[in-house]
């Protein structure tokens, strides 16, 4: 292949969805300063599903906030959207939390096309949209229902529709699975890696579980604490889509070893 050949395909190569490049966080209190994020360095792949690991006080909230645009970082690089595609912070991003916050007093339907409202969009299509939605994530059926009517999971499953009604170009999930029982939690990551290659948004998933992490990713980035710094950022290089037998291979076990290296827990 001739060096023009070369040239031509690194300029043509796809933006990165997301970069990140020696990205600092600090908060300061009483004239002192308390690091929350350092050296985090990523660029993040549109279709991209980035786990983001770590122990408590790490600096994943904070760098969550950072992409959500709710902080500003006080050094380094912030990127989100590409010459391709642009992006606009308050329509672009869908948000799923630890709990399903969902409103008691509305259907699931109607919590579900709550983004639609808000951002003024036109009615019949989001309700359209919020059916199928609905449908993808296996409540086909419960549109009428409210919330106290649905289990845990199927909670969570709602608040992911909700999150994807006005079609936003990034999903930030912050623990989204942290408050279920176990055996839920199983069925809940082969939910997300399903409605992730229907949907094929980018996404970025915070979670304490090294397992899940892994299981979940395309890549993973990982954040220590204690100072709060990014240790390493990769890709994780198992087939989709996978199933909770990839979990007994030693490929599976290899990228949590590394992970348990990285946090000092080997």
């Amino acid at each position: 292949m001739s060096a023009t050949s070369v040239l031509i395909e690194r300029n043509t190569a796809p933006e990165p969805m997301i970069r990140l490049k020696g990205v600092r966080k600090a908060y300061r209190s009483g004239g002192r300063e308390s690091i929350a994020i350092s050296n985090v360095t990523m660029d993040v792949a549109e279709g991209d599903l980035v786990s983001l690991v770590g122990p408590s006080g790490c600096g994943k909230s904070t760098l969550m906030r950072i992409l959500a645009d709710l902080h500003q970082a006080d050094e380094g690089e912030v990127r989100i959207g590409n010459s391709a595609s642009a992006f606009v912070a308050g329509r672009d991003i869908g948000m799923v939390f630890q709990q399903a916050l969902l409103l008691k007093w509305r259907t699931v339907l109607q919590n579900v096309m709550l983004p639609a409202e808000i951002l003024g969009l036109p009615r019949r299509e989001s309700e359209v949209r919020a059916r199928d939605l609905l449908a993808m994530v296996g409540l086909a059926g419960s549109e009428d229902k409210y919330p106290y009517e649905l289990s845990g999971g199927m909670q969570q499953r709602a608040s992911i529709a909700r999150a994807l009604v006005h079609d936003p170009k990034l999903i930030l999930m912050d623990e989204p699975f942290g408050a279920l029982d176990a055996l839920t939690r199983e069925k809940m990551n082969l939910e997300m890696l399903r409605i992730w290659q229907q949907s094929r948004k980018t996404i970025i998933f915070v979670t304490h579980s090294i397992q899940e992490a892994v299981f979940l990713g395309s890549h993973c980035a990982v954040l220590t604490a204690g100072p709060a710094r990014m240790a390493d950022y990769f890709e994780i290089d198992l087939p989709f889509p996978r199933t909770l037998d990839v979990k007994t291979t030693e490929a599976f076990g290899v990228y949590t070893k590394r992970i348990y290296r990285l946090l000092g827990m080997d």
